[in-house]
């Protein structure tokens, strides 16, 4: 009788799984894939366009139904090896990637600043012809943006950005595979962006209206995105559609927004200017206060470590907040980066409706 029962709930539970799927991503038959990410660079969401950002996404939800919900095991790197450079700590990047790529059968060699000096005892262009030789991907932890771009140069084999200064593009995909299996679809959403005008708000400019997703961003004066970013962003804007908006005032950006996101106001290297920081960011915190201006089914996303005075208790550990199911899909969508840029895979869920 109970192994009866345990039979009962579990397929009790791969149904509820199956139900999620069809209500979030509309599975089905599958539908032919026309994107071929194999051989590509992620340096920045900049240089992909709406529908190979998506197809990221189709196949982060794939490979999380097949093996999360499905139990399937999926060798779809086997064979395979990446080198990991990690010029900063790490809890998430390190974590989805190490354990994302062994799950899918390959094989991740961690390298810290103890173990590999960019472009100090090695010269970029000497690491990246050598880690070429050796494995099959690099993803890259670093300080400047511009070493990514020689690493991609030099290299022969993807590199994928990790974190830079200027941008953090794996980030923004589990971002967006989170409110996809929130909300059901992307389009039409409004991000409100209270915070510093860093690479996560670069990398959501980047890509926000190729969803048709509009961006509201308040950030302190002087703590403005990057110019050649706005600009850009400006010109997605407006072949898209959608609205961006930015200014200095929290609740003017949180006005009417589905998505309260913010992010730490002192990054990693930025520690020397905590004091002046913590006095310009006042008035930035996401309370429910914040919330109160925002539209109803409003949600909040910050992509950890989280300091409370980014976010306080309330908005943090509320049934609203996704910041949990964010973090544990940097796994899938790293995942998904990785299939898509080194196999030829094609997703076997049907499309889902962004």
């Amino acid at each position: 009788m109970l192994f009866n029962l345990r039979i009962l709930l579990n397929n009790t539970a791969l149904r509820n799984a199956h139900n999620f799927m069809v209500r979030n991503f509309g599975c089905g038959q599958p539908v032919q894939n026309k994107v071929q990410l194999k051989g590509r660079d992620l340096l920045t969401l900049k240089d992909f366009t709406g529908e190979e950002i998506k197809y990221m996404l189709w196949l982060s939800a794939d490979l999380k139904f097949r093996i999360k919900q499905k139990g399937e095991y999926l060798p779809l790197l086997q064979g395979k090896s990446l080198s990991m450079i990690f010029e900063k700590r790490s809890t998430r990047t390190r974590l989805s990637t190490e354990t994302g790529f062994a799950l899918l059968g390959g094989h991740p060699c961690f390298l810290t600043t103890q173990d590999i000096h960019l472009g100090v005892n090695e010269s970029l262009t000497d690491t990246a012809r050598v880690l070429s030789s050796m494995t099959d991907a690099v993803l890259a932890r670093v300080y400047k943006q511009s070493d990514l771009d020689i690493l991609a140069k030099e290299a022969s084999i993807p590199i994928i950005n990790g974190l830079s200064d200027l941008y953090h593009p794996i980030q923004i995909l589990a971002d967006y595979l989170t409110l996809q299996e929130h909300y059901g679809s992307l389009k039409g959403l409004t991000l409100s962006w209270i915070g510093d005008g860093n690479n996560i708000l670069h990398s959501i400019m980047m890509s926000a209206a190729k969803f048709g997703m509009h961006l509201q961003a308040a950030t302190p004066k002087g703590y403005e995105p990057d110019p050649s970013v706005t600009k850009l962003a400006e010109q997605y804007a407006k072949e898209n559609g959608t609205k961006l908006s930015l200014t200095n005032e929290p609740l003017e950006a949180a006005r009417g927004g589905n998505v309260l996101i913010t992010d730490t106001w002192i990054s990693m290297g930025q520690e020397e200017e905590k004091k002046k920081r913590l006095q310009a960011f006042q008035g930035y915190q996401v309370t429910m206060k914040t919330a109160e201006v925002a539209a109803s089914d409003w949600t909040f996303l910050h992509c950890l470590p989280r300091k409370p005075e980014e976010v306080d208790d309330e908005v943090f550990y509320s049934p609203r907040s996704l910041v949990f199911p964010e973090a544990e899909n940097r796994k899938w969508t790293i995942m998904a980066v990785m299939v898509s840029l080194l196999t030829n895979y094609s997703p076997k869920l049907q499309k889902p409706k962004f």
